[in-house]
């Protein structure tokens, strides 16, 4: 399903050289390493954010390596999960559907049952300021679900929540993964959080990525 075959990204002084990674189809992989070893700039290059200079990026048997950001069909929640300040938590999570040509109605279902699923469906009508970290998380979330990717890629998302937060938060996506059975690409450098829940766990260290 996420297949990256020897990809070579430079910036500046920094090399990730000929890297190598798969995951299947439906499971849940967790990116592993410590503070500047590369593990976010191999997320943002899967999502065209960042160029890379060889190899190729290969989603669900597509070579996306040099289709723009918006034409990979992939959900990405960075790090701040950051929302629309002007938009209700509604009308932020049927954007995406709407944008991609879904039906209104269709779009504000899914939105539905997505904040069901989430625990935030209390919060719709609701604007981003003044939500809890936690419930900010689980909005990006949706939002990045909600036009069904062929992938999400989660950037540290559960960094800035405390324990019982962060707990709760991983449980939701669990749940959530085991019913809709989406591809993740999870970054983190937490192992308690890699074990509970990675399918698939993979380090890198000195710009080699390995399976744990």
């Amino acid at each position: 399903m996420v297949s990256l075959k020897d990809i070579t990204i430079k910036l500046g002084a920094f090399t990730l050289d000929q890297v190598s990674m798969e995951i299947p189809a439906s499971k849940y992989g967790v990116l592993m390493g410590s503070s500047g070893s590369g593990k976010t700039t191999i997320l943002e290059a899967i999502c065209g954010l960042k160029k890379i200079k060889s190899g190729k990026i290969i989603l669900d048997e597509i070579d996306v390596t040099d289709l723009r950001p918006g034409d990979r069909h992939l959900g990405y929640v960075p790090q701040e999960g950051v929302l629309f300040s002007t938009m209700t938590v509604k009308d932020q999570i049927a954007f995406g559907p709407i944008v991609r040509g879904w039906k209104k109605v269709d779009a504000f279902e899914r939105a539905k049952d997505l904040s069901s699923s989430l625990e935030i469906e209390h919060l719709l009508s609701r604007k981003p300021l003044g939500l809890s970290g936690g419930e900010s998380q689980r909005v990006a979330l949706a939002r990045a679900l909600a036009s069904r990717p062929r992938l999400i890629c989660l950037d540290e998302p559960l960094s800035a929540l405390d324990e019982d937060t962060r707990d709760k938060a991983c449980s939701l996506i669990k749940k959530l993964h085991e019913k809709e059975g989406f591809t993740v690409l999870h970054i983190t450098h937490s192992a308690s959080e890699a074990e509970l829940m990675g399918d698939n766990v993979f380090r890198i260290r000195e710009g080699k990525i390995n399976s744990v």
